[in-house]
């Protein structure tokens, strides 16, 4: 079993208190109704400039979909509360500012329903959980640190005591998350994590190889490597399954009790695999628009094209326990929603509120 308690918990405020901090605020709303509209523009303000600073009043009005007056009114505000700092290079959080904005973040998720939406989003998947940040990935690469540290907080809540296998696909998110990871070892519980496949000649850093090495030595777990193309001619491969050293981390792989990996865009991760011309027309007249394990996947997850390779395969998740799929932006909603009806139930998607809301626009939930 994994920890009874979880550190998301324990950044929120107790249940009964989050309850009565809402209705408080209900009772707010009933004597003076724009008053919550306020505080979320305010909000969304200092969250921009979070993620952005510094930033100039222009952009943050662009990121903001609001004019520059409007905007100059409230930053004028913000500034006269010392949340925020003006200079030439733009505008930034003050230290207050930084409290403010993180204090007022546990009441704004409760406030405004995302974790309703986390809900509605594990519903419409049908999987365990769904854990969204606020924003959007695309434009803010604050996100993916969140990202970072709801999978830190996810595999602290997760990971059982004893012996764990961790089982870790490649790729620009999971090698930035990886950075995020911080202590998940104890007396009682010891992780190994290995590769889910081999490379796919793409830039060293986001390599299985490489991420799986870097969350083993952020968490101060230990590491296997797997030092073999994915993609290898039936003679290469018969030869190489016969190295101990190959098989060794192969059988390890084989039993993992835990998986990370992302979801891409077809043709992205096609161009990514160096796939020929003739493969990439047939992924597009396959409509395909996502990918993951080597499976492409069109728009009703129907698996159209499979690169022959070594790891991890699609079939092997249905017995593994714990399973975290990362991927967001609003660029990534269409493929999210692909691989999703592959997923098992036992999956925890960690996401953001922009491909979150891209995937449930029109859903009949």
């Amino acid at each position: 079993m994994g920890r009874n308690r979880s550190t998301m918990d324990e950044k929120r405020p107790p249940l009964k208190r989050r309850v009565i901090m809402l209705d408080d605020l209900k009772l707010i709303e009933a004597v003076a109704p724009d008053i919550l509209h306020v505080l979320q523009e305010r909000y969304k303000i200092l969250r921009n400039i979070y993620w952005m600073q510094p930033i100039g009043r222009r952009n943050l009005a662009d990121s903001l979909n609001m004019t520059e007056r409007v905007l100059r009114t409230e930053t004028d505000l913000l500034k006269r509360l010392a949340l925020i700092d003006v200079t030439k290079s733009g505008m930034s959080l003050t230290k207050t500012g930084e409290k403010v904005f993180t204090d007022l973040g546990k009441v704004m998720d409760q406030l405004f329903g995302m974790h309703q939406l986390e809900k509605q989003l594990a519903n419409y998947f049908g999987i365990t959980r769904c854990v969204i940040s606020a924003g959007d990935s695309d434009r803010q690469e604050k996100v993916v640190k969140n990202f970072g540290e709801s999978l830190n907080e996810s595999l602290d809540l997760l990971l059982p005591e004893g012996k764990n296998i961790i089982a870790v696909m490649g790729g620009t998110t999971m090698a930035q998350v990886a950075e995020c990871l911080t202590n998940l070892e104890s007396d009682e519980r010891h992780n190994l994590f290995v590769p889910a496949r081999g490379g796919i000649g793409e830039a060293l850093t986001v390599q299985a190889n490489s991420v799986s090495a870097m969350m083993a030595m952020r968490s101060n777990g230990e590491h296997r490597a797997l030092y073999v193309p994915e993609q290898l001619s039936s003679d290469t491969y018969r030869s190489l399954m016969k190295e101990p050293s190959i098989l060794e981390v192969l059988n390890l792989i084989s039993h993992a009790n835990c998986v990370i990996h992302s979801i891409g865009r077809a043709l992205h991760m096609a161009a990514r695999r160096k796939m020929s011309e003739k493969e990439i027309l047939m992924l597009k007249k396959a409509n395909a628009v996502a990918e993951s394990f080597g499976y492409f996947f069109d728009e009703t997850g129907k698996v159209v094209y499979k690169v022959p390779r070594i790891g991890l395969q699609l079939k092997d998740l249905q017995k593994v326990p714990i399973i975290l799929a990362i991927a967001g932006g609003k660029s990534k909603a269409k493929a999210i929603n692909a691989y999703m009806q592959n997923a098992p139930k036992q999956t925890w998607l960690l996401t953001d509120e922009a491909a979150a809301n891209e995937i449930l626009k029109g859903a009949t939930l």
